[in-house]
């Protein structure tokens, strides 16, 4: 008689399959992850998208440049003034166009802004998924502060639609500078507590340390970019190394952790907040000269942009046959550009081809949501099933770019 063993009994069962999502607690939008587990330990781990698609390449070819822009929006929600700002860069890189000084400085200090956003809003809700309760409360009472200057700005706290080909849709005020200014003076004494909170907390460190660890040639060859590649010990910041806007002028680190895991995916983000504190401060001190020489926002063309008060006086013709151009969508010549800029989840890029029409002839979006998503199997394997949320959580998805 053959003595049968607890290993021989549970060697020849199957590996169980359960589906994690597509609700959204936990999954940082409507992603649905089908996990193969043995145990608790995870063998497996399938991506399905596409449960949030709305067509946003194709709408580009239906779309004139500046009706296309609402629709930037709602990719990475989280921070739609990158978003906005990404392309109406690549229709200027299409159009040959170069913006005024005040717009880029203008530009740069929004960007900035939408990343601390970001990052508070992940800083938040990842805290919240793995047990505290606090920090997602405070992360979110410095964001309704960001929220207040955004909308007063931009009339829109979360949408904004404030870019525009050539410039933006209103200019920089001394009452909204001095907006900024006051939640520069007062938010780096907050973010030192969400650190002390959390940086060193036993259970926090615990959940992430050495969990989802993802090496730096793994992580290129996944092509992940933003923090999560700046954490496996990779230096690229598409702002230091391939400057666009202001950042040239600005003084910065390129944040980077060595470990490649859940932790320091974690500290790269908190310590580039600090980082676009110091790019926004010194940003909105030449934003602060610019505007005291009353030098224009918007470029002067009115083919493309309505003329601000900064820019020259114009006749009433001039001023209806703008509108009746406006009406149709300005042309781009025949084009085919690539532009990209550092998001707050990494590179954002657009990819235009224009055929001399008011509109898109091809859109295509390089959105890191999706791509960073990638690696989601390779570094799942071998890890408990709990730990799938704060690996989730470390790739910042959200699904509004990833299915665009």
């Amino acid at each position: 008689m053959t003595t049968r063993t607890v290993e021989h009994f549970y060697e020849n069962l199957e590996s169980m399959q359960i589906n994690m999502g597509p609700q959204h607690p936990s999954t940082h939008g409507v992603l649905r992850v089908v996990l193969d587990l043995d145990g608790e330990t995870v063998n497996k781990a399938v991506c399905h998208l596409g449960y949030l698609h709305r067509a946003k390449e194709k709408h580009a070819e239906f779309k004139t440049f500046h009706q296309y822009i609402p629709y930037t929006d709602r990719m990475d929600y989280l921070a739609p003034m990158s978003n906005n700002t990404g392309f109406v860069m690549t229709v200027e890189k299409a159009l040959g166009l170069e913006i005024t000084p005040r717009c880029k400085y203008l530009r740069t200090v929004l960007c900035e802004l939408a990343r601390i956003s970001a990052h508070l809003l992940w800083f938040g809700t990842n805290s919240m998924e793995l047990g505290a309760m606090t920090p997602f409360l405070w992360s979110f009472s410095q964001r309704e502060k960001l929220y207040d200057i955004f909308e007063w700005i931009a009339g829109a706290r979360f949408t904004v639609s404030y870019m525009r080909v050539g410039g933006v849709a209103r200019a920089d005020y001394p009452h909204w500078r001095q907006m900024v200014r006051e939640f520069l003076d007062q938010y780096m004494d907050a973010h030192r507590e969400f650190e002390m909170m959390l940086n060193e907390n036993e259970i926090f460190t615990k959940r992430l340390i050495g969990v989802g660890k993802i090496s730096g040639p793994d992580a290129i060859s996944y092509g992940l970019t933003g923090p999560s590649l700046r954490a496996s010990g990779v230096k690229r910041d598409i702002r230091r190394d391939e400057p666009y806007l202001a950042y040239p002028e600005m003084q910065f680190d390129v944040v980077t952790e060595t470990m490649g895991d859940c932790y320091a995916r974690y500290l790269v983000r908190m310590k580039e907040i600090r980082e676009s504190h110091k790019i926004i401060t010194q940003a909105l001190d030449k934003l602060e000269a610019c505007a005291k020489r009353n030098e224009p926002v918007n470029i002067d063309n009115p083919k493309i942009m309505f003329p601000s008060k900064e820019n020259v006086k114009r006749s009433m013709e001039d001023l209806i046959h703008h509108f009746l151009l406006a009406s149709e969508g300005f042309k781009v010549p025949p084009a085919e550009v690539y532009h990209s800029i550092e998001g707050p989840k990494g590179e954002l890029g657009f990819y235009l081809v224009t055929d001399g029409g008011p509109r898109a002839y091809r859109l295509g979006i390089r959105s890191p949501s999706f791509i960073n998503l990638q690696c989601l199997d390779k570094i799942s394997r071998g890890e408990m099933l709990p730990d799938i949320v704060a690996i989730i959580a470390s790739l910042d998805p959200v699904m509004g770019e990833v299915d665009r």
